[in-house]
């Protein structure tokens, strides 16, 4: 099982060595220790698993390396206190492969991996970490507070200042994305009433 994970590391490890605006975003950690996490599973990991919308050309090996630990990771439910709703919780999920309470151990960086169902919404939210993301696979619009939905594909990132309110919406596909926090990253996001009203 913790090759799985291992493979998943080595792909983003090689991500990070190759993308410009990764590089740009932080070093990738130096220490990484095996966290040995118990697996949590949640609906939309099985979704993800299956999910035939996440073409992605270039990056193929690295969606299938972050795909593949799914039964074995432990996933996240950070909405589930929230009243974002059913429909949501069942089909996105998140696993944060390494970082503090990641299956690899860092205290300098977060990094996790994100999925989004086709048609599905995201509500606006914030955080006081920075934040990069970068599609792997899939499709999906993100929006900035004061600014239009773009529209991003595989190899474009977008990246959130902090506290920045931002939201993302699925069409016809769903996504697939890697997500890096840095600076402040002990707080988990919030929903941005004010604007979710």
């Amino acid at each position: 099982m913790k090759h799985l994970f291992d493979d998943a590391l080595t792909q983003i490890k090689m991500l990070h060595d190759t993308n410009e605006h990764i590089m740009n975003f932080g070093k990738f950690p130096d220490t990484l220790e095996w966290a040995g996490l118990p697996s949590f599973a949640i609906p939309a990991a099985k979704l993800m698993s299956t999910d035939t919308t996440l073409s992605s050309h270039e990056y193929e090996p690295l969606r299938d390396a972050v795909i593949s630990p799914w039964q074995y990771a432990n996933w996240r439910e950070t909405y589930r206190d929230t009243n974002i709703g059913d429909d949501f919780l069942s089909r996105f999920a998140c696993y944060e492969l390494f970082g503090h309470q990641g299956h690899f151990h860092s205290e300098t960086m977060r990094g996790f991996l994100v999925y989004s169902d086709a048609n599905l919404y995201y509500p606006w939210h914030h955080h006081p970490a920075e934040e990069l993301y970068f599609i792997i696979a899939g499709e999906a619009s993100f929006a900035t507070e004061g600014n239009e939905a773009k529209l991003l594909k595989p190899g474009d990132t977008v990246f959130h200042e902090s506290n920045q309110p931002h939201n993302m919406h699925t069409h016809e596909n769903g996504v697939l994305a890697y997500v890096i926090w840095r600076n402040e990253f002990d707080t988990a996001p919030v929903l941005t009433d004010r604007l979710n009203a």
